[in-house]
């Protein structure tokens, strides 16, 4: 098929600092005619009627409702990520338009994340590495080693694809795994990974070592954690939040 032939997609721009990494670009061009937001808005009245499809990429571009009116025969805004808090679905949704995601692309990169996460925390990884870099460290104490993740309580918020994907990987270091979930998995699910459901968060605050949020942003689930919730924690527990891709962090309540 000709290019000229081929559906227009709506990009950002082709690399650099926000743009579709480069190899991803080459695979769209084997479907789509790609635009730049810059060609577009050089040029909106002839390519606003080519552009079927917008891919968004790190939440850009921007979808609004200015960009949705400017593109008669959009039908389908591809998301590259799994979460689309960013995008107005109801709105998308009143011009006609389906959204798609990735919801399972990234589970296993993602639950791999928040396992390095807690051991880094646990084992203080990276103090340990700017000490052991610096000219002046002589020696390191002999209780500086952090504490224990082997046989300690992680307690998991969401119990989804990632959630499910961190307790087989806690598994190995013998946790006992508490989680909490808007329902609860199959009885052989739980067995497979030894996993204890919570009816209540807060006893799994309560009784947790280390604290996993791996929900999907939602109005029921933002600020899920909140001063509350941390005095609920043991002193010494630490909460990791891998909710979202690009705000992955650890708080701390120590």
């Amino acid at each position: 098929m000709a290019e000229e032939e081929l559906p227009g997609v709506l990009i950002l721009d082709i690399g650099g600092t926000h743009g579709v990494l480069e190899d991803l670009a080459a695979l769209l061009k084997k479907h789509f005619r790609l635009i730049t937001m810059k060609e577009f808005l050089e040029n909106k009245k002839e390519m606003s009627t080519k552009i079927q499809s917008v891919f968004v990429f790190e939440c850009r571009p921007t979808i609004d409702r200015e960009l949705l009116e400017s593109l008669p025969n959009l039908k389908v805004i591809g998301n590259s990520g799994v979460g689309v808090d960013h995008l107005d679905l109801k709105m998308i949704s009143n011009f006609g338009v389906k959204v798609t995601n990735t919801p399972h692309a990234v589970a296993d990169p993602t639950a791999d994340i928040g396992v390095a996460l807690m051991l880094a925390s646990a084992r203080r990884l990276v103090e340990g590495c700017q000490i052991a870099v610096s000219p002046d460290t002589k020696y390191f104490a002999v209780d500086w080693l952090g504490v224990e993740v082997t046989r300690a309580t992680l307690g998991i918020i969401g119990m989804g694809s990632i959630g499910y994907k961190v307790a087989q990987r806690a598994r190995a270091f013998n946790m006992r795994i508490l989680y909490h979930n808007r329902n609860r998995r199959r009885k052989e699910e739980e067995e497979a990974v030894g996993a204890h459901y919570c009816e209540k968060m807060e006893d799994l605050l309560q009784q947790s070592d280390f604290v996993m949020v791996v929900v999907n942003l939602t109005p029921e689930t933002r600020k899920l954690i909140g001063k509350k919730e941390l005095g609920l924690m043991k002193p010494t527990a630490t909460l990791i939040n891998i909710s979202r891709g690009k705000n992955i962090f650890i708080v701390s309540s120590r």
